[in-house]
């Protein structure tokens, strides 16, 4: 508890760093402009949904393997931290696209549709856990889990595999850009941490009333 609440004063600040540095510190881009500086945050979100998946990924299967709880609980945990950061990365890049190109989306752009088709396993993969009850739900969640993961692949290689006009492959920055975003970076991945432990613990506790909850009702019956 104590190291959580430290981590999330230290990613406010850290949050706030990133903010000047994307806004006063690093200069204009000189072909895109002011849209350019959303990068600072959309590559992030997009690097953290991706983290987010594969840990879902790992617990899924370590959940599958050893029947744990604890594995569960941090697999939903990542998954939804995950398709919040997956969702922001979607918008911003529309948000950079509009501003950079004239366009808020192309279908022909391989790395936004395969970003989407992302967003929409893992959604599925948060519906699919309201569909059942027990021990059923949890082990479905977890085969949902580890095959929407390939899904993660797949995005990341599809400009390469397939091209795209909108994503460059390659990114050149100077000094001060680079500062920028490797800052931004490591805010967000230390973001995701922070919500990850919360996000975990409270699903840890919910499951503690419910189990309380279910006692209760069979003592009374």
């Amino acid at each position: 508890m104590i190291f959580r609440n430290i981590l999330g004063i230290v990613v406010t600040l850290l949050i706030t760093v990133s903010i000047y540095l994307a806004f006063f510190y690093a200069p204009v881009e000189m072909q895109m402009g002011l849209p350019q500086k959303i990068f600072y945050f959309h590559v992030p979100s997009a690097w953290i949904s991706f983290l987010a998946f594969t840990v879902t990924f790992i617990c899924s299967i370590g959940y599958l393997r050893t029947r744990r709880n604890n594995f569960d609980i941090w697999a939903i945990s990542s998954a939804e931290i995950g398709l919040l950061f997956c969702t922001a990365a979607i918008i911003t890049g529309s948000i950079w696209a509009r501003g950079s190109w004239n366009t808020w989306w192309d279908w022909r752009e391989s790395r936004l549709t395969t970003t989407l088709a992302l967003w929409a396993l893992y959604a599925a993969y948060l519906i699919l856990r309201t569909a059942f009850e027990g021990e059923q739900k949890r082990i479905n969640a977890a085969v949902m889990g580890i095959i929407s993961f390939v899904m993660v692949p797949i995005v990341f290689f599809s400009i390469r595999w397939w091209g795209g006009d909108l994503h460059p492959i390659r990114v050149g920055m100077e000094a001060r850009m680079k500062v920028t975003f490797f800052t931004s970076l490591f805010t967000f991945t230390l973001f995701y941490v922070y919500l990850l432990l919360l996000r975990s613990d409270i699903e840890s506790l919910t499951r503690q009333v419910e189990d309380i909850r279910r006692e209760s009702i069979s003592e009374m019956d």
